[in-house]
């Protein structure tokens, strides 16, 4: 009953965005014919396709391949009426122009299925990663209310979902690496006329920045993975040595700026800061992390505050604020859990959910702690403090 409750109420809303994509190929179309027509003496053909590949663009991106397929046969039409001669019929005198009409068709329908493609596996990645906050809710109301017997089985179902997890973190990159790789081929070596295709210089570049990006996620995926579980076998060990803080955070951010863009940072240090005994590359990897992070879930050009000051007699504590929605009191304590996320509904900020248990882990390791709370800046603010150290300090494992 449930079920057929929820397919029913999906259906008016499907529509309803599907009608609005329609009305925005037919808008974009008119307004673009409005905008060229008047110049297509001094516009060339390939600046005029162009023009109408970005309404095609656009409206998959926001609502599917289907209206995507309706703006490339719209545009295609209405370059056919207003831009090939003889003007204001739908006879082409020119057969050059019959190839390049169907060249344009050809590629603005590929590039419309592509940018819906990457936008269906966003929407079920988020889905997934939805699915498992959901289990990980379940399994500790499990621990707190049910049996030992039934909270092993909510463990299995956890780990199962979890595995679906890393499945997923990985076939999404796979999927888009090959989606674009497979229309690179097909470009240079079609198997039949009608594989051939024509893409811009733009459309090629586009692609390939599709593929380093996915392979760039795919290697953070792994690595988070191999450095979760160094951490939980107690087998990464971290070298202590003395070193400054200020270092450590100039560091962290000279590495982070590049991730960072439209972002200020502002570092605050307090005055005669003490040297510390600590791993320097793994404590500017958790800076590293949680810069990261205030920069994705804080808005653009807002600023990043970095301060380090005395704790106590024994620690020092260095900061990160940011200027974006913070993390609510009650989830404050998740934000450290393995896989958990806290990204609005709708979001598209990517991420696996195992930076924050990696810092965890390294503080820990440290024998400091780590925390979030809110932000003078309104925003979150994540501290963690750190020992000064001494020199008959051994060197811990993380995990232990």
């Amino acid at each position: 009953m449930s079920q057929e409750t929820k397919s029913n109420d999906t259906q008016p809303t499907n529509s309803t965005a599907g009608i609005w994509g329609y009305a925005a190929a037919l808008t974009g179309t008119v307004i673009f014919t409005a905008l060229l027509e008047p110049l297509r003496e001094h516009v060339s053909l390939t600046t005029i396709a162009l023009s109408f590949l970005l309404i095609v663009l656009f409206v998959a991106t926001v609502w599917g391949s289907r209206p995507a397929l309706a703006a490339s046969i719209i545009g295609m039409l209405s370059i056919n009426y207003f831009f090939l001669p003889p003007i204001g019929t739908f006879t082409i005198a020119d057969p050059e122009n019959w190839v390049a009409l169907i060249a344009f068709m050809i590629v603005a329908m590929t590039a419309g299925q592509l940018s819906a493609r990457l936008k269906r596996r966003a929407e079920q990645a988020e889905t997934a990663r939805r699915e498992i906050a959901r289990l990980y809710d379940e399994l500790n109301q499990a621990f707190e209310k049910a049996s030992h017997a039934e909270a092993l089985k909510q463990s299995e179902k956890l780990k199962s979902a979890l595995l679906d997890a890393v499945t997923h973190d990985i076939r999404t990159p796979l999927t888009s690496i090959k989606g674009s790789v497979t229309v690179l081929l097909n470009e240079r070596n079609p198997r039949n006329q009608e594989d051939q295709l024509s893409l811009t210089p733009e459309m090629r570049r586009d692609m390939l920045i599709v593929i380093n990006e996915e392979t760039d996620h795919l290697n953070h995926f792994v690595d988070g993975m191999i450095e979760l579980a160094k951490i939980e076998a107690g087998e990464m060990k971290v070298r202590q040595q003395w070193d400054s803080v200020d270092e450590i955070i100039d560091a962290a951010i000279s590495r982070v700026r590049a991730n960072i863009n439209g972002h200020r940072v502002s570092v605050g240090l307090e005055a005669d800061l003490p040297i510390v005994r600590v791993d320097a590359r793994t404590v500017a990897e958790v800076i590293f992390t949680l810069v990261d992070n205030a920069a994705k879930y804080s808005p653009p050009e807002s600023t990043i505050f970095v301060n380090a000051k005395r704790f106590d007699g024994e620690n020092l504590m260095i900061t990160v604020e940011d200027e974006g929605p913070g993390v609510k009191a009650e989830m404050r304590e998740r934000v450290f859990d393995k896989f958990y996320r806290d990204s609005p509904a709708g979001s598209k900020i990517r991420g696996t959910g195992m930076g924050l248990a990696i810092a965890k882990g390294i503080i820990e390791a440290h024998h400091g702690t780590i925390w979030v709370d809110e932000s003078d800046h309104g925003g979150a603010k994540f501290a963690f403090t750190l020992p000064i150290g001494d020199d008959e300090q051994e060197e811990p494992a993380l995990g232990n």
